[in-house]
């Protein structure tokens, strides 16, 4: 059964949320924590998993895919290092959750998403006008709208796709999280020239993005 917020105590599941999830876990930029309270998070996940909106944990969409938890939001908009006018191009959009703190933050928001279903939810719930919603494969981006001042990749991938890393401007930022076995990592770099060395920063339970597996070596 779904359990419905009210005003008041989705407000107070913000604030509980930035107090005791993003503050205590290095999410402490005043503009990400300003954008992460402005947004009704409950409005970006089926009706029956409004009640676990503000926890910390990942919500199923259905179709293998899920809206990361809070923290691994806040820990990549920090990382990304944002500034308002940028050009920002948003892997794996889901239903929209990072594209609307994305738009709080000003930046300009190139989102893409392959399933069609949540990308209607991620219109249905997201007001703002900013947004550039793109259907289309995740890995292949938006070559069209390069280059990009970031990449946000918001799940986890087995390697970077040299399609995305040619998207990103020389000198910009790219942030996202792979997986090494059972572990997922939060990753960024700076690409230089035509490559972008990826560093982690974090270990954290990261829900994994279709189209990403990396190449097999071959077998004799």
């Amino acid at each position: 059964m779904a359990t419905k917020l009210n005003e008041v105590s989705a407000a107070e599941m913000r604030a509980a949320m930035i107090d005791s999830q993003l503050r205590t876990n290095d999410v402490i930029d005043p503009a990400v924590i300003g954008a992460m309270g402005a947004i009704a998070r409950e409005a970006y996940v089926p009706p029956a998993f409004t009640g676990v909106a503000y926890m910390d944990r990942a919500v199923p969409l259905g179709n293998g895919r899920t809206l990361n938890a809070p923290l691994v939001t806040g820990r990549l908009l920090v990382a990304a290092m944002l500034r308002p006018g940028m050009r920002v191009l948003l892997i794996g959009a889901a239903t929209g959750y990072t594209a609307a703190c994305l738009a709080q933050l000003g930046v300009q928001i190139h989102a893409v998403e392959e399933e069609t279903g949540l990308l209607q939810m991620a219109k249905a719930a997201t007001a703002s006008g900013a947004i550039d919603w793109i259907e289309g494969p995740l890995a292949a981006g938006a070559p069209g709208k390069a280059p990009f001042d970031r990449i946000i990749i918001d799940g986890a991938i087995d390697a970077l796709p040299q399609a995305l890393a040619d998207q990103l401007a020389d000198g910009g930022r790219i942030v996202a999280a792979t997986r090494d076995g059972a572990v997922t990592r939060l990753v960024q770099g700076v690409k230089t020239g035509t490559t972008v060395a990826l560093r982690s920063f974090a270990d954290m339970d990261v829900a994994p993005l279709p189209g990403f597996a990396a190449a097999k070596g071959f077998r004799f």
